[in-house]
């Protein structure tokens, strides 16, 4: 079995996480294809829509072994059992319990909380966190992250999620993010996987853009 640290690598190439709230399981397969397609490696399916762990299993089983599947808003141990039943290997959060967090990487999952404030930063690390989401990240902005990362580890990788569009990635990454969360601005539901495709596209070019000649955010 692929360890968490190796996913976190592979995550890492391109962290670019879409967040497929409200996918249903009848276009899962089709979406998850189309999002791989233009690029996309880690997709997440939050818990609090109906039938969020079908989509986790069939997004696992469809699509290629180099993709990273989990579940978002995952606030309890049981949560976390559930999504690794179904195959998932990401574990994310909108907030940051340790105990959750410990759980998770115990499970070998990839582990992404929540986190706003340094204690939140620093208990969620020592929790066992691989990338902390930035959350809501449109509340903190720029400053906030430049901050944060000044007393964290200089490789801690900071996820904002919360208003991302490919306008504003090249900013962020500035300020220190290495990686986001993308949500409505990627993927609503009813909406088509051509066109989840085209701006699927738009945010890895702007990524590609962002991140041209290896310059260290921060």
């Amino acid at each position: 079995m692929t360890s968490a640290t190796e996913l976190h690598a592979r995550a890492r190439q391109l962290p670019l996480v879409a967040i497929l709230r409200g996918l249903v399981p009848e276009t899962a397969q089709a979406i998850g294809a189309a999002l791989y397609a233009a690029g996309f490696r880690t997709l997440e399916v939050p818990l609090n829509r109906p039938g969020a762990l079908a989509c986790i299993d069939i997004l696992v089983r469809t699509l290629p072994d180099d993709t990273l599947v989990g579940g978002g808003t995952m606030l309890s141990v049981r949560d976390v059992d559930a999504v690794r039943d179904a195959g998932g290997r990401l574990m994310v959060a909108p907030h940051c319990d340790p105990l959750v967090i410990a759980h998770a990487a115990d499970a070998g999952m990839v582990c992404a909380p929540g986190v706003v404030t340094p204690t939140e930063a620093f208990a969620a690390l020592a929790a066992g966190a691989h990338a902390l989401k930035l959350f809501p990240a449109e509340m903190v902005g720029y400053g906030g992250l430049k901050a944060l990362r000044s007393v964290l580890p200089a490789n801690t990788d900071f996820w904002p999620v919360g208003g991302i569009t490919p306008e504003n990635i090249a900013p962020w990454r500035a300020a220190g993010a290495t990686g986001f969360g993308i949500g409505g601005q990627l993927y609503t539901p009813g909406k088509s996987a051509a066109d989840v495709s085209a701006q699927a596209q738009r945010f890895v070019a702007a990524w590609a853009a962002a991140t041209a000649g290896g310059v260290t955010p921060g």
